[in-house]
């Protein structure tokens, strides 16, 4: 089992830090976890095409988590020549509305260029050059709002989720579990410290968590309860009892020297296992 982490950072766009992204293999499969800025082209950058990822599940639909996803829809289906597995999509409510909203032949936002791609002599002549067979289907997905509970499975996996609390009630946010054969992961997305992810994990090899700050610097604001940072990331995963710990979803000024060391004190005084530090376009073995 790999991870790739596409996206390690926040709303906030950073040279080496934007949006949330990550990619478990595990066998032959490729399963995306949130889509934000640029998702797409950082797939590129540590060689996967959007064609090899069969699933994409969200965790919740701020825009630092999904803004790609018309990107990688379109290019998924632009690089489709006919013989590759259908897309699953899932996540919390909105997950369809949304790829409705983008997809739809009357009502989506973009459907004026699949709609010219399929009818259009120039795009058909590309789409068979890359040995499609004409006529050239429009787009086609398996979306679903879920909710906690099992979502997928595949030949030697699947995936469970469970409740986080980030922004509730405006968005519904999920953390995500994958066991397999290989090992196991969670991915928690964005969530404060609270024990329905805390259990999701519990004895995971990988913990995937937010650390979206040094904890005491956001002590008098409302992002505890909301966000993990330095110290309630390390609490979650000595809690859940995970064997090793992956920092994500940092705001950029934590990358200054002095202030990672700063985080990562906090987090290895209370958690002992090992810990990583994420960095975009970095690969994990798990």
């Amino acid at each position: 089992m790999k991870l790739y982490i596409l996206g390690a950072g926040t709303p906030r766009p950073a040279p080496d830090r934007f949006g949330s992204s990550y990619v478990v293999q595990v066998g032959g499969d490729h399963i995306m976890f949130d889509c934000g800025p640029a998702a797409t082209h950082k797939l590129s950058k540590v060689g996967l095409s959007p064609v090899q990822i069969d699933y994409l599940l969200f965790t919740h639909h701020h825009f630092d988590h999904d803004v790609d996803y018309p990107c990688f829809l379109f290019s998924r289906w632009n690089l489709h020549v006919g013989d590759e597995n259908e897309l699953q999509v899932f996540g919390p409510t909105l997950t369809e509305q949304l790829t409705h909203r983008l997809m739809d032949e009357h009502e989506g936002a973009f459907a004026h260029d699949w709609i010219a791609r399929i009818n259009h002599p120039l795009s058909l002549n590309a789409y068979t050059s890359r040995g499609g067979k004409l006529p050239r289907p429009a787009p086609s997905f398996q979306v679903s709002d879920i909710g906690p509970g099992k979502v997928c499975q595949g030949p030697n996996w699947e995936i469970t989720a469970a409740p986080a609390e980030h922004v509730e009630p405006w968005l519904d946010s999920l953390a995500y579990r994958l066991d397999s054969d290989e090992g196991s992961i969670v991915v928690t997305g964005d969530t404060g410290p609270c024990q329905s992810v805390t259990d999701l994990a519990a004895d995971v090899d990988t913990l995937v968590c937010l650390c979206v700050n040094i904890q005491e610097e956001i002590e008098t604001t409302p992002e505890p309860e909301y966000m993990c940072g330095s110290v309630t990331s390390a609490e979650m995963a000595r809690d859940a009892g995970a064997k090793s710990l992956i920092l994500v979803h940092q705001v950029d000024d934590l990358d200054e020297p002095g202030r990672t060391e700063r985080a990562l004190a906090d987090v290895t005084r209370i958690y002992d296992g090992p810990v990583v530090w994420g960095r975009e376009l970095m690969e994990v073995d798990i």
